[in-house]
């Protein structure tokens, strides 16, 4: 059985506020994803190596799928750095209102 907390949600609760009511979105962060897939990246590739270095051993104990489960990452890691590389280089080529100039 639940618990009332005296003072505890004096409001109603709604689920929906009428436009004079609505705070203005916040502003979008700009961050820079590409370290956190760098890092992800070399994660998987130190992963690699020691699975390589240890072939023989996994595949002895039927594991050797931690290879290509470790190949896999890396070579995702390094799809997700390309498409980033992209992204920010498509992001530069615009004006001050978002709107996609021409490159000269």
């Amino acid at each position: 059985m639940p618990v009332a907390i005296a003072g505890a949600y004096t409001a109603p609760v709604r689920f929906y506020l009428r436009p004079e009511e609505r705070h203005p979105d916040p502003e979008p962060l700009h961050t820079d994803d590409r370290k956190a897939v760098l890092v992800g990246t070399v994660i998987w590739l130190l992963g690699l190596a020691a699975t390589l270095i240890q072939r023989e051993d996994l595949a002895a104990a039927g594991r050797s799928w931690w290879v290509w489960t470790c190949a896999a990452g890396a070579g995702l890691g390094l799809l997700g750095l390309s498409y980033l590389h992209h992204r920010e280089l498509r992001g530069r080529h615009k004006d001050d209102a978002g709107r996609p100039t021409r490159a000269s």
